[in-house]
């Protein structure tokens, strides 16, 4: 997939994040790997945090956010969710 080799697109994803979610992070501090969602990573993001970050992907890159499965496995990671918005 493309989008996990897309440095800037991975950043802007970060920055999405951080400001939607409202955390006290800088972007390089989220590794394009990490699991985002959990009480035991480093984001502690949630189910309203997961909400907040649909909408916003929706009204930027026009992800479809109905279905709740789909999204998890999007969401997993910078690096998924880079993929899904950039596949090749």
């Amino acid at each position: 997939m493309i989008g996990s080799q897309d440095e800037a697109l991975k950043l802007e994803l970060k920055q999405l994040i951080i400001e939607e979610c409202d955390k006290d992070i800088e972007p390089q501090e989220i590794s394009d790997d990490e699991i985002l969602f959990g009480s035991d990573t480093k984001l502690e993001l949630d189910s309203m945090d997961a909400l907040q970050i649909s909408m916003a992907l929706h009204k930027k890159y026009g992800i479809d956010a109905n279905d709740s499965k789909k999204l998890r496995k999007i969401m997993a990671s910078i690096n998924t969710l880079a993929d899904h918005i950039q596949p090749e």
